[in-house]
Parts: C-alpha cells; structure tokens; sequence
C-alpha cells in the first residue's frame, strides 16, 4: 500500500466543524449521489448490546478516478466538486471535508471503488485514519471485468456510534427528512436508499402535496408541490426540470420563514426546460432564461400558488398553536364567564390568527411582555369604536397584498362580536336618551320646555319615530324647511339644488321637527308607484294637554303643504305627529272616528296626508317594544341582555337611579 500525504494536519481537520451523528453518515450518501448513484446501501450489524460490528455504505456511482486523487483526497475544504456540474443539475459535497466525518464517530474509514477509465473498470482501495488523518494509503490499482462502478467506504472502531441509533425510528426519519427532497427530485429515476434491506419511504414526512398542470403563454408545465411535516436537508426551491427529469435551474421560494415550519418543495417539469440556460446573459442567443417573459410568469404564478398554501398551512395548523401558547403564557387579558365577555375573547382571538395568517412575522420572536403588549394594544381597538384602524396599522407594519388586505377587513367586520358591540353600544345610547326624555317629562315638568330640551333631545334622536329618516329642519321655518327638503332631494339625485322663495304669510310659521325618509316606500293607492315620505313633528311641553287648540295649529301645517305646489305632489307621503304628556276627550273623539282604518294614534287621513296624535308614554312603550323584539329576534340575545344590564340598561325598568342623577346634573 502506497502512503500519500495532504496538505492538511490531523488536528486542523478536528477544528474544521465536521458534521457528528446522522448528519456524518449523511455526508457518504450525499458524496454517493454525488457520484450520479441512484442507489444508496447502508449495512450495519451489531451486537445484542448495541456495540456496531460493521458499518458501511455502498454506492452504484462513478466510483472515485484515480487520476483524481490528488485533487479529492488530496485536498481539505477545496473539493474539486466547486467547479463540477453532475448531470443531475446537483452537487452536494461542494466543501470537500465530508470524507473525514468517519473521525468523529469511527478510527478508520476504508474506501473500496471502481472507475471507469477509456471504456474499461479499475478498481483500487483508499484507507484513512482518524490518528493520522492528515495521511491516506491506497492499494494497487487493477482493472476488473465483472464488477460495474461505485464505491463501498466502510468504518471500523467505533466510538459515539451505536446500534440502536441506526435501529431506531429516529434514524429513518433523518434519513427522509435530508434526502426525501432530493429523492423526490429524481423519483422517476428511481433513486432510492437501502438500510438493511429496507428501503427508505420518504413519503413518511409528506404532510401535504398537490399536483397540477399550468400554462404559461404557450407552454405547459408540470407542477407537483410537498410539504414536508418535517425540516428537510435543503432550503426551499422552485426545481426546474427538462422532459428527462433533469435539474436544469432551482429558484428559492422566498417562503423560507423559520416562524412556521413550513417545508416545502415545488418541483416543475416541462419542455420548456430542455433548452433552458440558468444565466441572466440578455443575449439574443438566449431565448429561454431568467430574463425571459415565460419564465417570470412561470414564477410569479408559483410565488402566488405557494402563498396560498402557506396560509392554509397557518390556519390550519400553526395559528391554532399560537393561541394555545399564548393562553398557557396568560397572554390574553382576562375576561369574565359570561357570554359577552367571552365573545369579546373569541373575537380578540379570531382577529390574532387573521393577522398571524396575514403575516407571522409581527408575532415572531416576541417575548412574553410584548407579546402581551401588542394582544393588549389589539383588544383595546376591537373594543372600541376603532377597530377598523387595525387594518391601517398593520398595513403601516408590514406591506400586506390586496388579498390580505380585504381578507383582514373581512374579518373584522363578520365576527358576531362586532355586531353585537355595535347593538350593544346603539342600544345602550337610545336608552339613554329615552330615559332623558323621560326625566324631562316626568320628574321635572315644570322645568321643561319644548325648544330648551324636548327639541334637543329629539333633533339627535329622531330614530323615535322610525328608522331610516333624515332630519331636513329643526325649529325653522317653513320656507327655509322648503329649500333644506330641495336640497336633500336634489343632492341625494346628484343634482344642485335651486334657492325658493315663498310669498305667502304662513313661511315663518316653525315646525319642531321634518324628517324625511331617504328610500322611498310603496304607494298604498297605486300597485305601480313608489312615494317618498315625510315626517312633521310637533313637540308639546309637559305641562300642554293636547286638545282642539293643538290640533288646529297642525291642521295649518297640513293645508300649508297642500296648497305649497313645491311640496303637494301625489307622489309624496306626509305625516303630522303630536306628540304631549296627555290628550284630551276632543283627540280621543277623533281616534274613534279614524279607528277603521287599523292604525294606532291616528285621528285624521285625507288622501296622502295623515295627522296622528300620541303621548309621550305612548312614545316610550312603542320604542321599548319595539327594540325588545329586536333583541329576542337575535341569535346572541343573552349575550346582548347580560351586557345591557350591566350597562344598567334593561326595557322593562326604568334607568338606574345613578344614571338617572347623572342624566339630570
């Protein structure tokens, strides 16, 4: 046996950060694929206590050229490999140190090879030592007839090695896991990885795959997508491939985020490829390469594909984890066991895994405290009238794509939390106002008047009387009710409004309320028509019973209208309400005689002109009612009745008697 020294030391090898364990063993293989093997043997034998016997690992590549040595044995950190291209389009052991990982688990690895050299097979023998590892011997080179090239390197001597790891689950998963990618690449040439007669399924740690044809201007291509349920020996690419399967270009997917585990691999196939140069050379000569429009359709169309796939990985799996991990961290603030406060936790939930699906980077790396602080900062908004800002901010943070974007808004705008903190809050201000006007007329009747506070009152809750109306005057008079009624007419049309003038003496009389409907509503006289409708409100003090007086006084209002041609369209419906503490015998007389036409407080109809005289009680139980049918209608009606009460506000009692005091200082 000849000796041969490199230009290394032993001890220079030791500190050059060899790969230890599986990752050792998994140099050989990948030295063999290197080799253009497509069969990889590792055999092992042990004792009944786990010391190894035998070790090695058998490749049908193109064996190591003598010729070479020098240039491979020869060389530490400087491998030949740099400057080669393997017909697989892959080159692995690029370092050129792989061949000494034996040292950290074995004292020797003897390398066995034949090469094929002018159309005949020599074979010949390496040996190295972990004590003079800087040395190699190899044995009389001979040329062989029957045996096809390849190399079989076997250890011996072991040390930090044993049985039951190559035996064990854990070495299969290894082993799936850094060549189950690559194995994949070359599935249609059968590449395979033998241990002990049992042949590696790198199917194992498939999670997910997805395979589909797409077009691409006029070409086709074959897409196949994996996601590994575990980390694999590569970084995560776009693989190009020729009609022969062969590699001809890689592109990272950019979807590399350590955040999430996602491990994934595409691979492409196509004709398109058979040509396919990896340069950026914008030469003529060049028609298909990274520059070309194909291409870079090809791969904008894969960036969105995998996009898709990576938030349905987080929302079906990493997302969930998220909020486990943050409520066993006390992440969340606390809510109460009631059912709003715990629909408040399901929203705030909800909008976290939105945003960590949107981007997950705004959640990683967070410690406990900031994490706190940015969930805490999050329900803060969603609590409050705000909640739409989230969206702003976020998209200030991180650049979320139009898809993002709406998906987010979407989010927060559908959760039943949202719907019912925007009832809740409604509700809770009607009632208030209700109450008020409630103190006004009840308990403090001699104080109040009708411009003072009823009108006030009214003119920001006008909902009393129907919902859907816009307030068109307030304590004005008639001809300026007339041109703000044109005014919003014609601006809801998209037209610019003209200025009117009215000659008659009746303009400066001062409706208290007109409202009118922005929809139009069916027209009772006509099955074709639809009508727009108005509302004039006349607003009485405590102290004014409604009577004969009161009425007229709308009657006026009434005939004012009817002979104002600007108003009087048969197209346009109009009501008068009274509205006052009580009515007397003279507006009773007139609910009789108005009572068969079936509606309630009406004591005059002519045509499309209706007067209807109510009571402030009155008022407040149609509100009460009808607000409380709203509740019972809903699918979360106690979650809406157990915040409204705690909020003090209940439709069958009166305010509590520190709202009340509050109201009235």
């Amino acid at each position: 046996m000849k000796k041969f020294t490199s230009k290394i030391t032993s001890k220079s090898i030791e500190q050059s950060g060899l790969p230890s364990g599986y990752k050792a063993i998994a140099e050989y293989v990948w030295n063999g694929f290197d080799a253009r093997a497509t069969t990889i043997k590792i055999d092992y034998d042990s004792n009944e206590i786990g010391y190894l016997n035998s070790l090695s690992i058998s490749d049908n590549g193109t064996g190591i050229d003598l010729s070479e040595l020098e240039n491979t044995f020869g060389k530490f950190q400087d491998s030949q490999k740099m400057f080669t291209f393997s017909k697989t389009g892959f080159i692995k052991g690029k370092k050129g140190k792989g061949r000494y990982s034996f040292t950290t688990f074995a004292n020797e690895a003897k390398w066995d090879t034949v090469f094929e050299k002018e159309g005949k097979n020599f074979q010949y023998g390496i040996v190295i030592s972990k004590e003079d590892s800087q040395n190699y011997g190899i044995t009389q080179e001979k040329k062989v007839v029957k045996k096809d090239t390849g190399t079989v390197v076997t250890f011996d001597t072991f040390f930090d090695l044993y049985g039951d790891q190559l035996e064990n689950e854990a070495f299969f998963d290894f082993l799936a896991s850094e060549f189950g990618w690559f194995l994949h690449l070359n599935k249609e040439r059968d590449y395979k990885i033998i241990v002990n007669g049992n042949r590696i399924d790198y199917n194992r740690i498939i999670a997910d795959s997805q395979n589909f044809e797409a077009t691409i201007i006029d070409d086709k291509f074959k897409v196949s997508y994996v996601r590994w349920s575990k980390k694999i020996g590569d970084k995560y690419f776009n693989y190009f491939l020729n009609s022969d399967k062969i590699e001809k270009h890689r592109v990272h997917t950019s979807f590399n985020n350590g955040a999430i585990d996602f491990h994934h691999s595409v691979y492409v196939e196509s004709a398109y490829f058979n040509d396919f140069l990896p340069t950026k050379n914008d030469s003529p000569s060049f028609d298909k390469n990274q520059l070309d429009s194909t291409f870079k359709l090809l791969v904008s169309h894969l960036k969105e594909f995998i996009s898709q796939k990576e938030k349905e990985y987080i929302k079906e799996n990493k997302a969930e984890d998220l909020i486990i991990k943050y409520r066993n961290d006390n992440v969340f603030p606390s809510f109460k066991n009631t059912s709003y406060e715990q629909l408040r936790k399901n929203d705030l939930e909800n909008v976290v895994k939105e945003l960590y699906c949107a981007e997950p980077k705004i959640f990683h790396k967070l410690n406990k405290t900031q994490s706190r602080t940015l969930v805490g900062f999050l329900n803060l908004l969603l609590d409050s009238e705000e909640r739409d800002k989230i969206l702003t901010i976020i998209d200030g943070i991180v650049n979320l794509t139009d898809d993002e974007r709406t998906e987010l808004a979407e989010t927060l705008n559908r959760t039943k939390f949202t719907h019912i903190m925007s009832l809740v809050k409604l509700l809770e201000n009607r009632h208030i106002a209700v109450e008020t006007l409630k103190v006004l007329v009840f308990d403090l009747e001699k104080f109040t008047d009708e411009i003072n506070h009823i009108q006030k009152v009214i003119e920001n809750n006008y909902w009393l009387f129907g919902e859907k109306y816009h307030l068109v005057s307030a304590d004005v008079n008639f001809e300026t009710v007339l041109n703000n009624y044109l005014q919003f007419l014609e601006i809801n049309n998209n037209k610019q409004p003209k200025i009117s003038e009215l000659n008659r003496k009746e303009k400066l009389r001062r409706p208290d309320i007109f409202i009118c409907r922005k929809s139009s509503i069916p027209d009772p006289n006509s099955n074709d028509d639809i009508i727009e409708e108005n509302i004039i409100i006349e607003l009485k003090r405590p102290s004014v019973t409604i009577g004969k007086e009161q009425y007229r006084q709308i009657e006026d209002y009434l005939n004012f209208i009817v002979n104002e041609t600007q108003f009087n369209s048969q197209l346009r419906h109009w009501k008068f309400i009274l509205v006052g503490k009580q009515v007397d015998g003279f507006i009773k007389g007139l609910y009789e005689n108005q009572k068969n036409k079936g509606k309630r407080f009406l004591v005059q109809s002519i045509n499309n002109y209706e007067i209807y005289a109510m009571t402030w009680d009155d008022l407040f139980r149609q509100y009460n009612h009808r607000h409380r049918n709203l509740v019972d209608k809903l699918e979360f009606k106690d979650s809406v009745i157990e915040e409204l009460k705690l909020k003090g506000v209940n439709f069958d009692k009166k305010l509590s008697s520190n709202l009340t005091e509050s109201i009235i200082n």
